[in-house]
């Protein structure tokens, strides 16, 4: 990581010579400029934001009443919906891929629209069982004194448990944040031009490029860029992850 951001700092020549942290020629600060506005950058981190937030969104207002209804109530199909999401969770992308691209070709879904359902719908298998253990865990008192006070199903839902879970909640929605903004393959297979890609397709099109342009220090400036984000928010949210990953084991 060091290597890198020195690299970013430095010229093509310094880097290929091997003196990346000698900074000869001073900081090249412009290099993070180049990578952002000429070499579209700022685009593919537009891109990346948008489809992460939207999905972490998306999937969480599905996985989150789900979780809590198959976590409180006993119903026909509840064991075999639980399976089901368990299975699909050990299915690997790659073996989707075609009849998924097949079925959205015949539907005629493309473009950005189809790329933020897709990790929605990959992603809410495993945020429905995650969020599972936790609701398990909490006491129905809190149920049973909020119907006494006359409080709704759903009302009861949004406004005393789903606060209860609120470390599981951030654990897992940093996690799908990762997970999409990380995401090549499906973002690689589904975005059919450089303005709908995301930061890894877009990293791709940028090192595939520098076999004309001899940019590497504005190459690496970008990796710095797409790094970043996911980097401090694990640092600022790692009290957090550890809350909610260790928080599901504890009964309350």
């Amino acid at each position: 990581i060091f290597w890198i951001l020195g690299a970013s700092l430095s010229t093509s020549r310094e880097i290929y010579s091997g003196s990346v942290f000698k900074f000869e020629s001073g900081f090249h600060w412009e290099n993070y400029a180049t990578a952002w506005n000429n070499q579209n950058v700022s685009v593919f981190f537009g891109n990346s934001l948008l489809y992460s937030v939207v999905s972490c969104i998306g999937v969480l207002a599905i996985a989150a009443p789900a979780a809590y209804v198959l976590s409180r109530w006993q119903f026909r199909g509840g064991a075999a919906l639980r399976i089901g999401l368990v299975i699909a969770m050990s299915v690997p992308v790659i073996m989707v891929i075609m009849p998924i691209y097949s079925l959205s070709v015949q539907w005629g879904i493309k473009g950005r629209v189809l790329l933020m359902l897709l990790y929605i719908m990959l992603r809410v298998p495993y945020t429905t069982i995650y969020l599972l253990d936790f609701f398990s865990t909490l006491s129905r008192t809190y149920e049973e004194a909020a119907y006494l006070d006359g409080c709704s199903a759903p009302k009861t839902f949004l406004k005393i448990m789903l606060p209860l879970v609120q470390p599981a909640i951030i654990t897992v929605t940093i996690f799908n944040f990762m997970s999409v903004w990380n995401e090549f393959f499906m973002a690689l297979i589904f975005t059919s031009s450089e303005s709908m890609a995301p930061v890894g397709v877009g990293l791709l099109n940028i090192i595939n490029s520098m076999k004309y342009t001899g940019q590497y220090g504005g190459m690496f400036a970008a990796v710095i860029i797409v790094f970043l984000p996911t980097f401090l928010l694990y640092i600022f949210m790692s009290e957090k992850i550890i809350a909610g990953v260790t928080g599901g084991g504890v009964k309350g």
